[in-house]
C-alpha cells in the first residue's frame, strides 16, 4: 500500500501486503488488476466468503452507501446494497483481524437508528470502535469530499488515534491546482483524458467547478453529468476527475467513460485512504512495542 506520487508529494510505501481482495463489479476488477498486480475475487462477496483467509492484520471494506445516501432511496442499511456490511461482519468474525476499517457516507452519521445498528454489530464483536467524519480536502485532497470511516481494535491492539488534518479551510488545494495543466490538453484516451458530451440536466450535474476552490465530491451514478470544468465549456475528463480524486497519473482506468466514471465516483481518495492506513499502522507498531 502507498508507494505512490501525486501533487509533487511522494507517499511512501506501507509493510501491508494484500492478501485477498473482492469486488462485483468486472470493469473495477480489471482497472484493480491493471494497477496493483495482484488477483481479485470478481463476484458477489456472500458467494465467495468460504475462499477468504482464515487469518488477516486488518480488513477494510466500503459497504455501498446507495441505500445511506441522500441521493439515493434511503432504505437505509437492511437495504440490498448497504446491508452488505453484514458481509463485512461476517468476515470480521471468520478471519478475526486486529484491525478493521469501514467506509460509508456522511448521512449515515444522520440516522441513529441505522448508526446504532451498525455500531452495535461491529462492537458486538468484541472490537473498540472509533468512529469519525473526515473532511478529504484536510489531508490535501483537492475536493470537499465527506465520509465517515469506522475503525475496530481487537483486545491487545492499542486504541487507533486518527491521522491529525494537514490543512484547513484557507489552505485546501484548489481545482487550479490540482488541474490546471490539463486545461489546453486535447482528449487523450491513453491517459483516460476524456469526457462527457451530456447536455446540462435539470436533476444534476450542473456545477461548475470554482478555480479557486477544491472540487465537489466527486459522484459515482451521475450518468455522464459529471461537473462543469471551472473555465472550459465542457464537463470534466475522467483524467481531471481522478485528480480530484487524488490518484496518481500513473493509475489507468482500463474501461469506457461511464464505467471509469463508475470507478472514480466510488472511490475514496488515495491520499486519504494513506492517511488513514498510516494511522492503522501506527496502532499495530504500539502494540507490537508494548507487547515485545
Amino acid at each position: 500500500m502507498g508507494g505512490f506520487e501525486v501533487f509533487g508529494r511522494r507517499y511512501g510505501s506501507l509493510p501491508f501486503e494484500i492478501s485477498w481482495a473482492n469486488d462485483l463489479n468486472a470493469e473495477a476488477c480489471k482497472t484493480y488488476r491493471r494497477n496493483l498486480g495482484h488477483e481479485i475475487a470478481t463476484g458477489d462477496v456472500w458467494e465467495l466468503l468460504d475462499r477468504m483467509p482464515t487469518t488477516a492484520d486488518v480488513l477494510i471494506g466500503g459497504f455501498p452507501c446507495q441505500d445511506i445516501s441522500v441521493n439515493g432511496k434511503r432504505a437505509g442499511v437492511n437495504g440490498k446494497r448497504s446491508g452488505l456490511y453484514k458481509a463485512m461482519v461476517e468476515a470480521i468474525k471468520r478471519c478475526k483481524p486486529k484491525v478493521f476499517v469501514a467506509e460509508n457516507v456522511k448521512a449515515l452519521l444522520r440516522h441513529e437508528e441505522w448508526l446504532r445498528q451498525v455500531v452495535g454489530d461491529f462492537e458486538g464483536l468484541g472490537y473498540k470502535l472509533h468512529y469519525q467524519l473526515y473532511q478529504a480536502a484536510d489531508y490535501g485532497v483537492p475536493q470537499t469530499r465527506e465520509r465517515v470511516l469506522f475503525v475496530g481494535t481487537a483486545k491487545g491492539v492499542e486504541p487507533y488515534v486518527p491521522p491529525v488534518a494537514e490543512r484547513s479551510a484557507a489552505t485546501w488545494m484548489t481545482a487550479r491546482e490540482a488541474i490546471g495543466n490539463l486545461e489546453d490538453m486535447p482528449q487523450n484516451p491513453r491517459i483516460n483524458h476524456i469526457w462527457s458530451l451530456a447536455n446540462t440536466s435539470p436533476e444534476q450535474g450542473n456545477r461548475r467547478l470554482v478555480a479557486d476552490r477544491p472540487g465537489y465530491t466527486i459522484r459515482a451514478e451521475c450518468h455522464g453529468n459529471i461537473q462543469y470544468h471551472y473555465r472550459l465549456p465542457r464537463r470534466i475528463s475522467m483524467r481531471e476527475a481522478a485528480r480530484i480524486q487524488s490518484f496518481p497519473d500513473k493509475f489507468l482506468f482500463v474501461s469506457g467513460l461511464r464505467e471509469t466514471e463508475r470507478q472514480v465516483g466510488n472511490a475514496v481518495p488515495p491520499v486519504l485512504a494513506w492517511n488513514v492506513a498510516n494511522a492503522v499502522l501506527g496502532c499495530l507498531r504500539a502494540s507490537e512495542k508494548k507487547n515485545a
